[in-house]
């Protein structure tokens, strides 16, 4: 299984305990998913334990959560990329395209 990775937003917080977030954009070759996963790491406490969390959700579901990121913000701006140079190609290719309002 190949999976293509883009890193979307790294949070790292350090009080007594270490605490990373990252959020990546997933594109998984052989099931032509693209969602985001989330990763959560909880570094050593005073008891020596290690936590590591891992979600995955859909597009959708990570533009719509409450705060809007850089990671949001990122994956904004790769979607637009994304559809304004396919639509501009498709435009100078004479194909026929609709835009949604």
């Amino acid at each position: 299984m190949a999976l293509l990775k883009h890193e979307l937003h790294r949070q790292i917080k350090v009080p007594d305990v270490t605490h990373e977030d990252l959020w990546t954009l997933v594109f998984d070759t052989d099931s032509k998913r693209l969602y985001v996963e989330h990763w959560m790491y909880l570094g050593a406490r005073a008891d020596g334990t290690v936590q590591f969390w891992a979600d995955k959700m859909d597009i959708a579901e990570y533009l719509t959560q409450r705060g809007q990121t850089a990671g949001h913000r990122k994956l904004w701006r790769l979607l637009r990329t994304l559809f304004n140079e396919t639509t501009e190609s498709a435009a100078s290719e004479g194909e026929s395209i609709s835009i949604a309002a």
